[in-house]
């Protein structure tokens, strides 16, 4: 199948706007969009910048918008994009080139609810043991890649840049709902505030911007409720 690729291309260095590359190309049905903009960059314009890595939609690198989805390119088959497919880099966030975007606020929002087992007593002899029901309460938070997506796809964040966002949320409500840790005041204070977790207007844009499918949205809530009556 032929295929036309329509990216989103500025740099800095010599772009006062940014402007549309088109690149035609021959591709298979299965092949990833990964692959294509791989095959763009190889042999049809060095230039074009944007991050990748295991190719496996587990490292979470090539979020994008593609069709105006967020979405990460190696999960993506060419057969179920159209033969027109528009890339974007991922909105809300500052580009560096390209598809490049920087990620520098949303990793330190990220670190600022600690996320991490923090614990007070003395380390166990062995593990630190938890049932399976305990387990079950934050199981599905913990599948978090740090892509951006859903950060990216939430008009709170849009409208306001110093929103800690969704993925920073769902990384604070891993830990807050583990059993084994004792650090939830601290990340409370952090998720308290009007940047916080209350910035949240439930709009689920977050839900389906997830390559993981985690319910982010009902994770929000979750962590909202722990806030209101404490009960972490």
């Amino acid at each position: 199948m032929q295929v036309t690729l329509r990216i989103k291309r500025f740099n800095p260095e010599k772009d006062k706007d940014a402007w549309w590359g088109e690149y035609k190309i021959d591709a298979e049905p299965t092949d990833r969009l990964l692959d294509a903009l791989n095959y763009v960059k190889w042999y049809r314009d060095g230039t074009l910048t944007y991050r990748r890595s295991c190719a496996h939609g587990v490292c979470g690198s090539d979020a994008m918008q593609i069709n105006g989805s967020n979405a990460l390119a190696c999960k993506l088959l060419l057969k179920s994009l159209g033969q027109t497919i528009t890339i974007q880099p991922l909105r809300g966030y500052r580009v560096i080139k390209d598809l490049l975007v920087d990620m520098d606020t949303f990793l330190e929002k990220y670190r600022s609810v600690k996320p991490y087992l923090i614990t007070q007593g003395p380390n166990p002899e062995k593990e630190r043991l938890q049932s399976p029901e305990d387990r079950e309460k934050f199981d599905d938070t913990t599948k978090c890649i740090l892509c951006g997506a859903c950060t990216s796809g939430c008009p709170s964040f849009w409208a306001d840049g110093d929103y800690i966002g969704p993925a920073a949320i769902v990384n604070a409500h891993r830990f807050l709902f583990d059993s084994r840790d004792e650090g939830g005041e601290e990340r409370m204070q952090v998720l308290n505030t009007l940047e916080g977790v209350w910035r949240c207007r439930t709009i689920f844009n977050c839900v389906e911007a997830c390559p993981r499918g985690i319910n982010v949205t009902r994770a929000i809530g979750e962590v909202k409720k722990a806030l209101l009556f404490r009960k972490v």
